[in-house]
């Protein structure tokens, strides 16, 4: 598709708050997408964004706005533990469905959510947008070559400190708060799309704070044969959010891996190679562009991330939150 092709994805924007603002930005920097719609718990909400971001719809309810004709596929941007709910929602309608990070909060609600999918025969994706960052292209691209050899160790962390307040929604236990789903998630799906998506032990550890949910956490995985992941996330500690990938013959560092400009690779008697990313966008066009590209070509899944890791994700999750005890209230 060109940039003046009619035939265009219309994306149906589901909440209105501060990811689905930077989601619907980017919009303007794809090809095959543009923003047409957004839907809210009210009217006045919805056509707020709308005005802001040029959308030719407004709807005082989530409802209304799968129910649009027009509207092609569905970003969901609601808390995540509305993913499921909402997710269904869409699929009902018959529509496309590209889902925020966490795609849900545990793997019994994602395995119904990709049911419903695969029975409908309906594209779902999870909008893990670092995924599809051009430097974490090239990245997989030098695993794939063996650019370091055998890939045998991956060191990535992420954290922040947020300022207290336990009625929002990183410290409150009703909203599925805690570090763990809110930022683990970029290291562990770094660890998935490096190793494989179910290593052979995990060992974690975490801080539960006083809100009940966990604000910082660290996990080592095992994939066997000398692999292992160390990961670290944090809600109320700033961390370097860096990631290291070591391997036989050299390494690979990504500064800041979450939204990747840059990614140094070193090998020993061979100049550093640097690759940088001097995007307009923020990024999050990268995923619109996959689902643009899936919906073109009638793929149900994308192949950089398959339901089938998502889920499987999601149980490593699951079972890092079993070692603490750790249960939502909703769960």
């Amino acid at each position: 598709m060109d940039k003046s092709s009619e035939n265009k994805v219309k994306w149906g924007i589901m909440g209105t708050g501060w990811i689905a603002e930077q989601f619907t930005g980017d919009l303007v920097h794809t090809v095959s997408g543009v923003g047409y719609a957004a839907g809210s718990r009210t009217l006045e909400s919805a056509e707020r964004f709308a005005e802001k971001f040029g959308l030719a719809k407004a709807y005082g309810s989530y409802e209304e706005l799968v129910l649009d004709p027009d509207v092609d596929a569905i970003y969901v941007a609601t808390p995540h533990p509305l993913h499921r709910e909402h997710v269904l929602l869409a699929l009902a309608a018959g529509k496309a469905v590209l889902c925020e990070k966490p795609i849900t909060v545990n793997s019994r609600e994602l395995a119904e959510m990709i049911d419903a999918a695969r029975s409908r025969g309906l594209f779902l994706m999870e909008a893990m947008w670092t995924r599809f960052l051009p430097v974490i292209s090239q990245v997989r691209a030098w695993l794939k070559e063996g650019k370091i050899g055998e890939v045998r160790m991956l060191k990535a962390d992420f954290g922040f400190r947020t300022d207290w307040n336990p009625e929002g929604r990183l410290l409150n236990p009703q909203l599925g708060g805690g570090a763990l789903l809110d930022v683990g998630i970029y290291p562990i799906s770094l660890a998935s799309m490096i190793f494989g998506s179910t290593p052979q032990s995990v060992n974690s550890t975490a801080w539960i704070g006083e809100t009940g949910v966990d604000e910082q956490f660290s996990v080592l995985l095992d994939f066997g044969a000398g692999r292992t992941a160390s990961l670290n996330g944090a809600v109320r500690l700033g961390l370097n959010n860096d990631a290291w990938i070591f391997g036989t013959e050299g390494m690979i560092h990504i500064p800041s891996f979450i939204n990747a400009k840059e990614a140094t690779l070193r090998v020993a008697g061979q100049e550093d190679i640097k690759v940088t990313d001097d995007r307009e966008s923020k990024g999050y066009a990268y995923e619109a562009e996959e689902v643009g590209r899936c919906l073109l070509t009638g793929e149900k899944e994308s192949p950089l991330i398959p339901l089938d890791e998502s889920l499987s994700i999601m149980k490593l999750l699951d079972e890092i939150r079993d070692q603490w005890g750790l249960k939502y209230p909703f769960e």
